[in-house]
């Protein structure tokens, strides 16, 4: 038997200005052998309504607002034709097709109702337009007083333009005389600079001799050194007679001399210069550039009094490490000479004991030849002979310390 399967639908209403959009209905038929299955559509064209309507192929509801068109339901069939369970679809479908079409009346009156509240609403409100030509005259005044006021306004704006003007052009002036000032004193400081400039080039120039001076010193006390370690080395003792040191304290007295002469110097010119300028130009009752040139002294003076700290504390700086060389080259020097004073005695204390040594050889080969004269029994010639050992420590050619010892051998012969 075959089975048919309803499926849901919907319709394309319309109504005033409103669609409902219509979509197909589906069925399902499968046949009795279970070959196959075949699916069948039901469409719906559209419904048009005022009141509500309906009409199909097989069959048609009228009324007078509206009329709905229903499409072919097609069902294919093996051998049968609409069974009990298409019955129930198809009476599904007019259900909510009575269904859909209340809900339109329903949106219908709905509407109506929206439209007449909306009429009664714009005849209750309706525009009420005012006469303002009795305001004209106001709001001429109101416009005439308006452009007064930006009037003043503006006029206001432009004296304070004016004002600002005046001042911007009295700080110009004020500022020009600085600059003119400020040239001159830099005029002046470059002069200066280049006396200091010069000054410090003869203050280099020095401090290459001295370091010259420095490096001779170290070379001579390098070859000191050698000459010791090889005097050391052959027991000769060695002694030069170095250049003498030079006074680094005279050398950095004489910089500070130079520099406090130099600042003593600027400091009368400065004064010799001030007089002049003050006798020249301030024989008037006011002299308006005194002040200035008071200023500008009192500038170049603290800058040559700091220039002089600047040197001074330069000078004291150079002489602090200096002295902290000559320290350090002192104490090299105390260190070589307490070195050389160790090597001394113990070259000393090793002579002594040499000696010592060698008398006791002697007296040991006395005492052996005696020994073995008398084991042997017999009278034999006995020979001593004396050895004279002489160390001389000699420096260019000259003797500087000399040390002997002496030694005596036996020798017996057998008659």
């Amino acid at each position: 038997m075959p089975l048919v399967y309803g499926a849901s639908s919907s319709l394309s209403l319309r109504s005033g200005a409103g669609a409902l959009g219509g979509q197909r209905s589906h069925s399902l038929y499968g046949g009795t052998s279970g070959r196959g299955a075949r699916i069948s559509s039901a469409s719906v064209s559209g419904v048009r309504s005022s009141a509500g309507g309906f009409s199909s192929a097989s069959g048609a509801f009228g009324s007078s607002a509206g009329s709905l068109s229903f499409g072919a339901l097609n069902l294919e069939s093996g051998s049968a034709a609409i069974n009990a369970s298409g019955k129930e679809t198809m009476q599904n479908l007019n259900d909510r097709l009575a269904s859909y079409l209340e809900k339109v009346r329903s949106l219908e009156e709905a509407n109506a109702k929206l439209e007449k509240q909306i009429r009664e609403w714009g005849e209750s409100h309706t525009v009420v337009t005012r006469d303002v030509t009795s305001f004209d005259s106001s709001i001429e005044d109101l416009r005439a007083q308006v452009g007064r006021v930006v009037c003043v306004g503006l006029l206001l704006q432009i004296d304070n333009a004016k004002l600002a003007a005046d001042d911007f052009r009295v700080k110009y002036e004020n500022e020009l005389a600085m600059r003119q000032s400020v040239e001159f004193d830099i005029a002046g400081l470059k002069k200066l600079l280049s006396d200091l400039t010069l000054g410090r080039s003869d203050l280099e120039m020095q401090i290459e001799s001295v370091k010259d001076e420095l490096l001779f010193l170290k070379k001579n006390h390098e070859e000191e050194m050698t000459s010791y370690r090889s005097q050391l080395s052959g027991q000769v003792q060695v002694e030069v007679d170095a250049a003498p040191s030079v006074d680094l304290n005279k050398v950095i007295e004489e910089i500070r001399e130079q520099y406090e002469a130099l600042a003593a110097k600027n400091r009368r010119d400065a004064e010799v210069w001030f007089q002049s300028k003050v006798s020249g130009h301030c024989r008037a009752p006011l002299c308006p550039q005194a002040e200035h040139t008071m200023q500008s002294l009192e500038i170049e003076l603290q800058s040559l009094l700091s220039t002089k700290q600047s040197l001074e504390a330069s000078l004291e700086e150079t002489k602090a490490r200096y002295a902290a060389q000559l320290a350090h080259l002192q104490g090299v020097v105390d260190s070589l000479e307490a070195q050389l004073a160790q090597m001394r005695a113990d070259m000393e204390r090793n002579a002594e004991d040499y000696r010592i040594l060698l008398d006791i050889k002697t007296r040991l080969e006395l005492e052996i030849a005696e020994y073995r004269r008398l084991l042997d029994g017999e009278d034999g010639r006995t020979t001593t002979k004396k050895v004279v050992t002489v160390v001389q420590e000699m420096v260019d050619g000259k003797v500087v310390s000399s040390s002997s010892s002496s030694s005596s051998h036996v020798v017996q012969g057998k008659r």
